[in-house]
């Protein structure tokens, strides 16, 4: 508001009254006003009374040309006439209002200077700023949309990821039961491979089988022989040494087997001994057990040893024992028939007859050697060679 001002001011100032040319009648010279700042421009406005009949209005600048202002406009209200025109910078400074009369023949006119200073100028700064401005809206949009776009594939490449890693634990799960799955068949098939072994080793054995006497003149005098291959103690109580019976037969070469039936008895020994001890028993002049080459297995209190404390073993009590003695490898080797697996084995390095012993314990319970019967059994599922093959398997 105070601009308008001081640029009225300024055009009353510097408003230069031109020469009336008055043919019929006088009248008033037209008066500029300014009437504010419009479309980067100055708003001029041209009044005069209306004195005349018939008028026309004419905008000229300062090299008189024309300019085209608004219609003259006429109101009856306050009986004067007005045009108005928009002064831009670079049209000129001066600008000329002619009010011309055509009846009478007559014309006022008004001028004025405007000073490019009251102008409405653009800043040299302003476009700069805009197209900062612009660029920095551009790089703020072009900003959030990456952000937005790194976000989508973040989330995208987060949820990948996590359906990888599902994946894989999937897939992890799937190998450990597979590994399971394998493990345990393998186990199974490693148990059935050693009890095929074992049955072979043990079938192996069997068919080194002998005939056993027991020796009525090689025994403890609290032993009761029956049927030449049964003994019993005939107290319960514990007998200091140790009772035993020995074979009729002794063994100095290749391979033999026997059977022993011990059934449920709680303690028993067999084994074999030297011809040493053999000899001492029969001359049966000794209050302790004698001195010499001895070769057991002892079953008491549930388990079971060899011969000097040695090789305790966790297996189950059987009822019957197979006793292999195999000079060709200097081993003896006690089996679980019923189970059909190896129970403790011995090494030894002896010479001369080694012969069969049996101790009975002080229970009242038979322990017999049985005749051995050899049967092939061995299940064709797991061995699916014919009966020659299994033959073949057994006689090696």
């Amino acid at each position: 508001m105070g601009v308008s001002v001081q640029l009225t001011a300024v055009i009353f100032i510097l408003v230069l009254v031109s020469t009336h040319h008055l043919a019929a009648g006088d009248g008033h010279d037209p008066l500029l006003v300014l009437d504010g700042y419009e479309d980067e421009g100055i708003r001029l406005k041209c009044f005069t009374e209306r004195l005349f009949s018939e008028v026309q209005v004419l905008w000229t600048d300062g090299r008189g040309g024309s300019l085209t202002g608004t219609p003259l406009n006429t109101n009856t209200i306050t009986a004067n006439a007005s045009s108005s025109i928009i002064l831009k910078p670079g049209s000129g400074n001066a600008v000329s209002c002619k009010i011309i009369d055509k009846l009478l023949k007559t014309s006022t006119e008004s001028s004025v200077v405007i000073a490019n200073v009251f102008f409405p100028a653009t800043s040299p700064w302003l476009a700069a700023f805009i197209v900062i401005l612009l660029l920095g809206i551009f790089l703020v949009i072009a900003a959030i949309y990456k952000l937005r776009s790194n976000s989508k594939t973040t989330t995208r490449e987060r949820n990948a990821q996590k359906e990888f890693q599902k994946e894989i634990a999937d897939l992890k799960d799937e190998l450990d039961e597979e590994w399971d799955r394998f493990q345990n068949e393998n186990q199974d098939m490693l148990d059935k491979i050693e009890n095929v072994q074992n049955e072979l080793d043990f079938r192996r054995a069997q068919k080194n089988a002998v005939n056993i006497t027991l020796d009525e003149n090689c025994k403890h005098p609290s032993l009761i022989i029956k049927e030449k291959n049964r003994v019993m103690s005939s107290t319960q109580k514990e007998i200091l040494p140790k009772a035993v019976v020995v074979a009729t037969k002794g063994f100095s070469e290749k391979r033999h087997y026997w059977e022993v039936e011990v059934g449920d008895k709680s303690e028993w020994e067999l084994g074999v001994v030297d011809e040493e001890i053999r000899n001492t028993l029969r001359n049966n002049t000794i209050n302790t057990f004698p001195k010499g080459n001895l070769l057991s297995l002892r079953f008491s209190q549930g388990k079971y040893t060899l011969t000097g404390g040695k090789g305790e073993g966790n297996f189950k009590p059987c009822s019957v024992v197979g006793v292999f003695l195999d000079w060709e490898s200097s081993t003896l080797s006690f089996f679980d028939v019923e189970e059909k697996c190896l129970l403790e084995s011995l090494t030894f390095e002896l010479s001369g007859n080694l012969y069969p012993f049996f101790s009975p314990g002080s229970d009242d319970k038979w322990l017999g050697v049985r005749p051995v019967t050899l049967k092939i059994q061995i299940l064709r599922d797991i061995l699916p060679q014919g009966q020659e093959e299994i033959d073949k398997l057994i006689m090696w």
